[in-house]
C-alpha cells in the first residue's frame, strides 16, 4: 500500500479489537519510535513494495514532522484483519489503516497513514511554515460568492509563480467556454495528436479516437501531457491563450504563449539554451514566431528527458506562469462556468480520501517538476459556502521536499472546512 502524507482524521468509539490486532498497533507505535524488527512485524508482500529503508525514512519523517510519538490511541477494528489505529506524537495525532494477515502471526500486510491533526494548528501557523520553506512561497485562500472572490488569508498573493501542470486548467476552461458557446460538446472525437513525454496515453495508438471529455479527464485527473497538448492544439493555441485575459490573469503577457508540455521541456534542454535565452526575453509575439520557427526541435520526441528531470531548469524563464490571485480568478471562473469540468476536477482531489470527504464539493488541479510545486483547489463546504485556495513553492537551487508541501497544504484545507 502507498503512503499518503494527508491530513485530518477522526476516530469513533468502537467494540475493543482482537487480542492480536491490538498487538500489532502496540508495535507500531515501538516501530514508529525506533528502527528494529521489520521483518517480523511486516509481511514479505509488504516489505516487497516499501523496503525497510523506505519504512524507516517514512518513520523519520513522521518524527521530524511531529516530533516524538509519545503514546498508542484510539484503535478502531472495522473487520477481522482491518481498521484504524491513532498514534499521539509531541505536536499531532496521526492516523494509520493497519491490515493484517488472517493467519498467524498475522503479519501486517498493508499500512497506510490517512491523516494527521495537528495540535492547537491555525491559519497563521501555517503561513508561518509555508513562508520559512526554502526558496520563494505564495499562499492564497479566498471566499467565493456573488462578488469577485475575497481574499481571506495573503501571501505573496500576487507574485507570479512557476506553476507546472496547474496551467492545464486554462485549457479546461477553454473547452468548458466552448461546449457552452455551442462550438464544441464534450461527446465530440478527435484523434490523438502529438505524443507527448510520461502519462498513460504516450502508450496509446498514434491518432487514437477520442473524446473531448475522455482528454480533459486524463488532462486533469492523471495530467497527462498528450491528453494536454491535443487539447491545447484542437482548441487552438489563440482561444486558450485568450481564457487567461477572461478568467482574471493580471499579467497576462509574462504567461503567453501557453506552451505544449513538449516545447516547454525541450526549450528547457541544454542543447537548446540559445533558444531559451531568446524566449525568455521576448514579448509574447515574438515568443509565438520562435515557436513557429523552431517548430522541429521542440516536438516529443526530441525531449531528453533526463536532461530536465532531476535538477530545477529554467523554472523562472520557461514555464507557466500565475500568482495565487489569478488561480483562484480562474477556479472561480470555472465554478460559475465550468459546468461539466466541476466532476472532472473533483476526481483526482489532491488530497486523501478522509479529507476530501469532509468538503461537499473538492476540485484540484497541481503541478510539480524539479523546483517547483503548486496545488489549487475549489472547495464547497458542507454548508454550501465556497472557498478558493491556491498554493505555489519554487525553488531554482533544489528539488522539493513535496510531503512537506502537501502536509502544509492539507492543514489549511482542513481549517477551512471547519
Amino acid at each position: 500500500m502507498v503512503f499518503l502524507f494527508l491530513l485530518s482524521i477522526a476516530l469513533p468509539a468502537q467494540a475493543a479489537p482482537n487480542p492480536t490486532y491490538q498487538a500489532r498497533a502496540e508495535q507500531l507505535l515501538r516501530l514508529l519510535t525506533s528502527p528494529g524488527d521489520e521483518a517480523n512485524y511486516f509481511s514479505s508482500l509488504f516489505l516487497d513494495a516499501v523496503p525497510v529503508d523506505r519504512w524507516r525514512a517514512v518513520a523519520a519523517d513522521l518524527r521530524a514532522q511531529h516530533g516524538k510519538p509519545l503514546a498508542l490511541g484510539a484503535v478502531r477494528q472495522d473487520s477481522a484483519t482491518a481498521g484504524q489505529v491513532e498514534i499521539r506524537y509531541e505536536r499531532a495525532t496521526v492516523g494509520f489503516t493497519l491490515v493484517v494477515a488472517p493467519q498467524p502471526p498475522g503479519r501486517v500486510v498493508g499500512l497506510r497513514i490517512v491523516g494527521a491533526r495537528t495540535a492547537n494548528d491555525s491559519m497563521a501557523k501555517v503561513m508561518a511554515d509555508i513562508a520559512a520553506l526554502p526558496g520563494a512561497t505564495s499562499f492564497a485562500v479566498a471566499t467565493l460568492g456573488n462578488s469577485p472572490p475575497q481574499l481571506q488569508e495573503a501571501h505573496r498573493a500576487d507574485t507570479a509563480m512557476a506553476i507546472g501542470s496547474s496551467f492545464k486548467l486554462t485549457i479546461l476552461a477553454e473547452l468548458a467556454r466552448a461546449v457552452g458557446a455551442g462550438e464544441r460538446r464534450w461527446s465530440d472525437v478527435i484523434p490523438l495528436g502529438p505524443k507527448s513525454f510520461s502519462g498513460r496515453l504516450l502508450h496509446w495508438p498514434d491518432r487514437a479516437p477520442m473524446t473531448l471529455h475522455s482528454l480533459a479527464t486524463a488532462m486533469i485527473a492523471e495530467s497527462d501531457n498528450s491528453a494536454t497538448d491535443t487539447l491545447l492544439l484542437a482548441l487552438g493555441r489563440d482561444k486558450v491563450d485568450a481564457m487567461l485575459t477572461t478568467t482574471g490573469h493580471a499579467n497576462p503577457d509574462q504567461a503567453l504563449p501557453l506552451l505544449t508540455t513538449a516545447e516547454a521541456f525541450a526549450l528547457k534542454m541544454p542543447a537548446n539554451a540559445d533558444l531559451q535565452g531568446r524566449y525568455a526575453v521576448a514579448s509574447p509575439d515574438a515568443r509565438r514566431e520562435l515557436l513557429r520557427e523552431a517548430a522541429s526541435r521542440l516536438t516529443a520526441d526530441k525531449v531528453d528527458v533526463g536532461s530536465v528531470a532531476e535538477t530545477p531548469t529554467a523554472i523562472g524563464d520557461i514555464e507557466w506562469f500565475a500568482s495565487a490571485t489569478d488561480m483562484i480568478a480562474q477556479l472561480d471562473w470555472l465554478r460559475i462556468h465550468g459546468g461539466d469540468a466541476l466532476p472532472i476536477m473533483a476526481i483526482e482531489p489532491g488530497v486523501a480520501p478522509a479529507d476530501a470527504r469532509r468538503w461537499a464539493y473538492l476540485g484540484y488541479k497541481g503541478g510539480s517538476e524539479p523546483g517547483v510545486m503548486a496545488m489549487n483547489f475549489l472547495a464547497r463546504r458542507k454548508d454550501g459556502q465556497w472557498r478558493a485556495l491556491s498554493a505555489s513553492w519554487n525553488n531554482p537551487a533544489a528539488r522539493l521536499d513535496e510531503p512537506r508541501f502537501v502536509a502544509l497544504t492539507t492543514r489549511a484545507l482542513n481549517l477551512l472546512a471547519e
